[in-house]
């Protein structure tokens, strides 16, 4: 199984970040012009914490508040769940199940390099499954 950094390394995305400062409105609609479900939150290139949908739902809507008059500080998840980039998909769906997340940021040396999915993690868990279904066919008709 491929590590989180191979796995990282194939991804399209760049690192999607915003300022604590910046209003719930202005994370919501980045969201929505890169189709994620998260942004991690940075302050000086420092990982502050990660703004997620389930944030937004539970923390915006449930309690009556604004996206437009909301800081993402007031709503963001700031004990965030981090992997290293060493680990591999399996470990970071033990993780994510274990945590009940859906995103982890890749931490590298204290610099965020990337974010995992649970959907990153999922597609390569079934890839390399179906490498394995291959190579157990290869065995058989052999």
């Amino acid at each position: 199984m491929r590590t989180v950094r191979e796995l990282v390394d194939t991804k399209t995305h760049r690192l999607l970040s915003i300022n604590p400062e910046h209003s719930v409105y202005d994370a919501l609609h980045k969201m929505a012009e890169h189709d994620v479900g998260a942004l991690i939150v940075l302050k000086e290139q420092a990982l502050v914490g990660i703004f997620s949908e389930r944030d937004y739902a539970r923390k915006i809507v449930l309690d009556g508040r604004t996206s437009k008059s909301t800081p993402v500080s007031d709503v963001m998840t700031s004990k965030v769940v981090c992997v290293s980039p060493d680990r591999t998909a399996d470990e970071c769906m033990a993780l994510m199940t274990e945590k009940r997340v859906r995103h982890l940021p890749v931490i590298d040396q204290k610099k965020v390099l990337a974010v995992v999915s649970i959907g990153d993690v999922v597609r390569e868990m079934i890839s390399d499954q179906k490498h394995t279904i291959e190579q157990l066919e290869q065995y058989i008709m052999s």
